[in-house]
């Protein structure tokens, strides 16, 4: 058992991916987890497979995002943690960018997370406790046709900075995490490949290759159990992308 033994923590887009890697890792350390996701069926399943409490939810949703913050404080009886790792998305040439999409991406990524840890705040500032955003290697290196994703992941990173300064003098630490060369769903959705066409990519851009290592779930799940338990660490945006962001590939 860890220092995250025993928090209550909320994670957004917790049904697959990131969210559902670090749901498990906080399970198994002890702490009381509650997942979100839009698809009831995904979320429960996970739920019941990792011992956790689920709630369907999209955060877009006003209504939604007062389920959530119930659930979690229901579960664990306070809010020691709140993780914005859901998310969308878009690539395609600025050229054919839909306004419709773009609000929506914005929506999805950078208000639903804003507004969310807004009704967070007054039950985080009763624990003492820390939001984590989620940036993006997008915002370190340029990839043509991501231009919308991009744009939102750094107005995370920037959120997260604005935001520790804000709340610090309540408390509450603003974190963020910047994965990249991670193995995960929508890397390979989003760029239509196999699980091993993803890979073989993704291991091409990593100057990182001593180790033989892909990027995988628990790489970032040990990072933000990190980041949430340091207690003298707040305005933090961690690069945890096996040298993705700086812009080399291996020779």
């Amino acid at each position: 058992m860890t220092d995250i033994a025993g928090k209550s923590i909320l994670i957004t887009g917790g049904g697959s991916g990131l969210g559902e890697a670090m749901a498990r890792h906080f399970v198994a350390q002890g702490a009381r987890v509650t997942i979100s996701g839009r698809r009831t069926d995904k979320v429960r399943a996970v739920a019941a497979d990792i011992g956790c409490a689920a709630v369907t939810g999209n955060v877009t949703v006003a209504a939604d995002r007062a389920a959530m913050i119930a659930a979690a404080l229901a579960n664990g009886g306070k809010l020691d943690v709140l993780i914005n790792n859901a998310g969308n998305m878009y690539r395609g040439p600025l050229t054919e960018l839909d306004e419709a999409q773009l609000l929506g991406i914005f929506h999805s990524n950078v208000v639903g997370a804003m507004m969310l840890s807004g009704l967070a705040v007054p039950h985080l500032a009763q624990t003492r406790g820390s939001i984590l955003f989620f940036g993006s290697s997008h915002t370190r290196r340029a990839f043509p046709g991501a231009s919308p994703y991009a744009a939102t992941k750094a107005a995370a990173q920037t959120l997260t900075q604005v935001l520790a300064a804000e709340l610090g003098d309540r408390s509450i630490r603003v974190n963020c995490i910047v994965p990249g060369g991670v193995l995960t769903e929508i890397n390979v959705r989003a760029g239509l490949l196999t699980e091993a066409e993803a890979r073989e990519r993704l291991t091409a851009m990593l100057p990182l290759q001593a180790i033989n290592h892909i990027g995988q779930g628990i790489d970032v799940a040990q990072a933000a159990e990190y980041l949430i338990t340091a207690p003298w660490v707040t305005g933090a945006i961690l690069d945890v992308d096996g040298g993705l962001g700086l812009g080399l590939t291996r020779s």
